[in-house]
């Protein structure tokens, strides 16, 4: 068997290629980027401008690294691989790798998942806080929205004035994940953006900045952007105990989207809805590309599993004879 031998200049032109083709498709792969250049990367600091057989640089590569969780390295070597098969378009005989490279593809992590208490003790300290650029009415709608949506971060950062319309209760999330969805949303959430808004036009007023058109503003008028909100909503974490003063463990703002799913799950469960009927609605409201992601959530608290186990005991018996 022929062995496929590559340069690092090689790769980075099909990587160019390769880009155009998936962008040409409608896709941003911003983070598949970010990973391929990583690799033509690794391979121009183990072969310099040497030729190097690409199955060999591949499992390099995958490796490089020891400890890394499993799903992090299935999910780097997808991009490769694809790379590859993009390759073998022009080759019938280039390498491309198995998927016994990287086997795992089950996510084996846990979400932190918020308590009412802990939502409601963010809420407050995210109400009281000020510094120089963040102000509590924005931080505590951001809050609000966050977990009474179940939206990404870099979803309700990017909220548009245009994207909220508040007489027909509905946020509109603009073209995540390749697709818009409409988000109906609970009377009490519209007042409270309401009032925010209100807010908000005395801060423009105050700052004497033009309008930059986002929901989220800062005290000089500018847009809040998703890294300072993923900051101070980090720092607040921090400072609650809900989170280590150092290292990427705890609790975590994106932790609020995990809140809204399984809290909606574990209200659908004590209410005895048949939460498996319920779970395309919930899929489609978060923005999941199918229920396969949002099927996680079914095993993400204690509480839903004993619900769930008491529910199958109360038929069991209900079913043996008096």
């Amino acid at each position: 068997m022929t062995t496929t031998r590559v340069t690092a200049k090689m790769l980075a032109a099909d990587m160019v290629e390769f880009l155009d083709f998936k962008h040409a498709m409608g896709q941003r792969y911003w983070r598949g980027e970010y990973i391929l250049k990583t690799f033509v990367r690794f391979v121009r600091n183990q072969w310099g401008e040497r030729t190097a057989p690409l199955d060999e640089a591949v499992t390099r590569w995958v490796s490089r690294i020891e400890g890394r969780k499993a799903i992090t390295v299935g999910n780097e070597f997808g991009v490769v691989r694809q790379l590859c098969l993009f390759r073998r378009r022009r080759d019938p005989k280039s390498f491309v790798p198995e998927h016994a490279v990287a086997p795992v593809k089950e996510s084996v992590f846990l979400p932190y998942i918020f308590t009412h208490e802990e939502v409601c003790k963010l809420l407050a300290a995210a109400t009281n806080h000020r510094d120089r650029s963040n102000w509590g009415g924005m931080l505590r709608t951001l809050v609000l929205i966050l977990y009474c949506t179940g939206m990404r971060l870099g979803e309700a950062a990017r909220l548009r004035i245009d994207d909220v319309d508040l007489p027909q209760a509905i946020l509109t999330v603009q073209h995540s994940k390749g697709r818009t969805r409409l988000l109906p949303i609970r009377p009490d959430l519209v007042d409270e953006i309401q009032r925010y808004l209100q807010q908000r036009a005395q801060v423009l007023t105050d700052s004497d900045a033009k309008d930059p058109g986002t929901l989220f503003v800062r005290l000089d008028g500018s847009a809040l952007p998703m890294r300072t909100a993923s900051e101070v909503l980090r720092k607040l974490l921090r400072r609650l105990g809900m989170k280590p003063p150092h290292g990427r463990c705890g609790a975590r703002p994106y932790e609020l989207r995990h809140a809204f799913a399984v809290h909606r799950l574990t209200d659908w469960a004590v209410a005895g809805v048949d939460v498996h009927a319920k779970l395309p609605w919930l899929s489609a409201y978060l923005g999941h590309l199918n229920v396969l992601g949002t099927e996680v959530y079914l095993k993400a608290t204690p509480q839903l599993m004993e619900l769930a186990s008491q529910r199958f005991e109360q038929r069991t018996h209900g079913r043996k004879p008096q």
